[in-house]
C-alpha cells in the first residue's frame, strides 16, 4: 500500500461503518471515527455508534467525553492526530471515518495544535470574570480554533490560554491553519447513495432506533442529570425526543419533525463534502451498494495509488 491511511466519508445512512470495517479487515486498519457526537458516553442509538457492527476491530474516538460536556473541533484534533500518529506509527492503515465535514476535512488537512502548557498569570488575571466577559475576550482572537463551544467559565479560560500561546509562539502554529498545513498521505472514498434510497434508509433506520429503545436512551440521560437544554444542543434525536419527554411536542409530532430535520442534515453532509472537493480534496465516489469484493478491490487501487 501507497497510502498511509483512508477515508470513508458519506451522508448519514449510507453504510459508512460496514465499508471501514471491510477495510480493516482486508488491510490489518483500525478506525478512527470522525463523528462529532459518537465521542459521547451514554449516547449510543442516537448517534448510530452500531458497535456490534466493528467486531474484533479496534476503534478510537468513541465514548471518550461525557454526555453533557460540548466537545470541539479543537479537541477532536488533539485526540485524532495522537491515535493516528499510534495507528500509523505501527505500521498498521488508519481508517478514518464519519460523517462530520468539519471534523474530516481538517483533520485530512494535517491541522496539528501544539500542547499549550497553564499560563498561571494569565489565569489569575481572568479569575472572577463572568462568562460573557470572558466569551467577549475570547472573540478578540482571529485563530480558527475553540473559539466556539465554551460552556463554563474553566473552559473559556482554556480556550483564552490557548489562543494567547498562539499568539506568543506564531514558530510553533504552522500547521493550525488548514490552508498552510500539510496534508494527510489518506485516500477519500465517498459512499455515493441516491436521494432516494438515502431517503428510504434514513425513515427505514429511525423506526428501528425507536423500537430499540432510543426514548429510553434519551429518557436515562434526562434521569442521570443532565439538562434538557444540554441535550437539545446536541441536535436532531437527541434535540427532538427530549423536546417530546419534557412534554413540548407529541410523539407523532417528534417523529415526524425528527424524520425531516435528518433529511436536512444528510443533505447538508452532502454539500459539505461537495465543498471539500472544490476545496482540493479528491473524493473518490463509490455505490453505496457494490458488493464487498468489488469495494476492496477499488480501495486497494486506490490505496497502491493506481
Amino acid at each position: 500500500m501507497a497510502a498511509k491511511s483512508i477515508a470513508v466519508v458519506g451522508p448519514t445512512a449510507s453504510g459508512k461503518t460496514r465499508r471501514a470495517v471491510e477495510l480493516c479487515h482486508e488491510f490489518g486498519g483500525e478506525i478512527i471515527s470522525a463523528d462529532s457526537r459518537q465521542v459521547y458516553r451514554g449516547m449510543s442509538i442516537g448517534t448510530g455508534k452500531d458497535l456490534e457492527e466493528y467486531g474484533d476491530i479496534p476503534y478510537h474516538l468513541i465514548d471518550i467525553a461525557e454526555a453533557g460536556e460540548k466537545y470541539n473541533l479543537h479537541r477532536y484534533l488533539t485526540d485524532f492526530n495522537d491515535v493516528y500518529d499510534r495507528i500509523v506509527g505501527s505500521g498498521k492503515l488508519a481508517v478514518i471515518c464519519g460523517g462530520s465535514g468539519m471534523y474530516v476535512e481538517n483533520a485530512l488537512a494535517g491541522v496539528r495544535l501544539p500542547r499549550v502548557p497553564e499560563n498561571p498569570e494569565l489565569r489569575a488575571s481572568l479569575e472572577g470574570k463572568s462568562l460573557k466577559e470572558l466569551t467577549a475576550i475570547l472573540q478578540q482572537y482571529k485563530s480558527l480554533h475553540n473559539t466556539t463551544d465554551v460552556d463554563t467559565q474553566k473552559r473559556a479560560i482554556r480556550a483564552i490560554e490557548i489562543q494567547q500561546y498562539y499568539s506568543d509562539h506564531p514558530e510553533e502554529c504552522d500547521n493550525i491553519d488548514a490552508r498552510k498545513a500539510t496534508p494527510l498521505d489518506c485516500v477519500v472514498i465517498g459512499i455515493d447513495i441516491s436521494r432516494d434510497d438515502r431517503r428510504r434508509r434514513i425513515t427505514e433506520r429511525l423506526h428501528q432506533r425507536l423500537n430499540d429503545g432510543m426514548l429510553d436512551e434519551v429518557r436515562n440521560l434526562l434521569n442521570s442529570g443532565i439538562s434538557p437544554e444540554d441535550l437539545i444542543y446536541y441536535g436532531l434525536e437527541y434535540k427532538f425526543l427530549t423536546l417530546h419527554l419534557i412534554g413540548e411536542i407529541s410523539y407523532d409530532r417528534m417523529v415526524h419533525d425528527l424524520e425531516i430535520a435528518i433529511h436536512q442534515f444528510a443533505k447538508r453532509q452532502m454539500t459539505w463534502f461537495r465543498g471539500m472537493e472544490k476545496r482540493g480534496i479528491t473524493i473518490k465516489w463509490i455505490p453505496y451498494d457494490i458488493p464487498t469484493e468489488e469495494f476492496i478491490k477499488i480501495s486497494a487501487n486506490l490505496l497502491a495509488g493506481l
